[in-house]
């Protein structure tokens, strides 16, 4: 099976939508809302196109997506700039067939690409150490709310771009 990973377009967002509803529908630990997310996330300033990225597969129908959106780690008064990868979708009948991962390392390699220093994730404990994450606690970040320290985890995307930095994640709005 092939596909491609891409930007995704003005003209995919409801496509790229109904992609996310339906890779969430069926997910334990889902409020099932995760389209709703992704919908309120591109009305933000915290929303940055080029790491919206979707799969395709050889009928160039969206199989897949991903996306990075501006965060901040606030500690007092200062805080720098950051990404939460948030959520990573993929239609059932192609999920397990390596597309999420795929879908996040291009993210990551865009984000690089871009300037972007890090990433924050909340997620699988077992899944995203394999793409470089570790706890955030190794940092001194922590999340908003209440979360077991082992799924709350964080990328430097550049060495050492973390080792001066510590205090409370901020999402946007979109998140609330």
């Amino acid at each position: 099976m092939d596909w491609k990973i891409r930007i995704e377009r003005i003209e995919d967002f409801k496509k790229t939508e109904e992609v996310v509803r339906k890779a969430f529908e069926t997910e334990e630990f889902s409020d099932k809302k995760e389209h709703i997310l992704v919908n309120r996330i591109r009305e933000t300033g915290a929303f940055v196109p080029e790491l919206s990225l979707v799969a395709e597969n050889e009928k160039h129908e969206i199989i897949g997506h991903v996306l990075l959106s501006k965060v901040k780690i606030v500690n007092d008064k200062q805080f720098v700039e950051s990404l939460a990868l948030a959520p990573v979708s993929v239609v059932p009948v192609y999920q397990n067939k390596g597309i999420g991962s795929q879908l996040i390392k291009a993210a990551l390699t865009s984000a690089k690409s871009l300037g972007y220093q890090s990433v924050i994730v909340l997620g699988h404990q077992d899944y995203y150490p394999k793409f470089g994450f570790k706890r955030a606690s190794t940092w001194g970040i922590k999340a908003p709310f209440d979360v077991p320290d082992e799924v709350f985890l964080a990328l430097e995307l550049t060495e050492n771009s973390l080792a001066q930095v510590q205090g409370v994640v901020h999402y946007s709005e979109a998140f609330s």
